[in-house]
């Protein structure tokens, strides 16, 4: 079983590109005695925290300030990176954002409702406070 995300990142000369990631996962007993599930490789991670935005907000061409997941939980939001490729992104959809050099990304909610995304930090790459 696979699934895939899509990861924003930053190449040797600062340009911001989206990239397909696939996801494989192998059956476990996680949480026994609870039937087995199937669990992608877990990965470390240093804080889990809500971002909100208002309709109609536009971020200003920015690279990320921390290597993160970013899950959105509702609403719905446009990214631009730099190479002119755009995605949009809705309620249920992960991507990981590592385009910390460079010119960034511009992002933008484009739906009638704030866009709540959680997003977790990953170590090493990378610190907001």
């Amino acid at each position: 079983m696979t699934t895939t995300y899509q990861r924003i990142y930053s190449d040797e000369n600062g340009e911001s590109h989206f990239e397909t990631v696939e996801v494989s996962f192998q059956e476990v007993d996680y949480a026994p005695p609870a039937d087995p599930v199937f669990v992608s490789d877990l990965e470390d991670a240093t804080r889990f925290g809500f971002l909100m935005a208002r309709p109609g907000s536009a971020g200003a061409w920015h690279p990320t300030p921390v290597a993160q997941y970013v899950i959105v939980v509702s609403g719905e939001f446009e990214i631009t990176v730099s190479d002119g490729t755009k995605r949009r992104f809705a309620a249920g959809q992960t991507f990981l954002v590592e385009d910390q050099t460079g010119k960034g990304h511009y992002s933008e909610i484009v739906s009638d409702e704030p866009a709540v995304l959680a997003v977790v930090h990953l170590p090493g790459k990378g610190v907001v406070s």
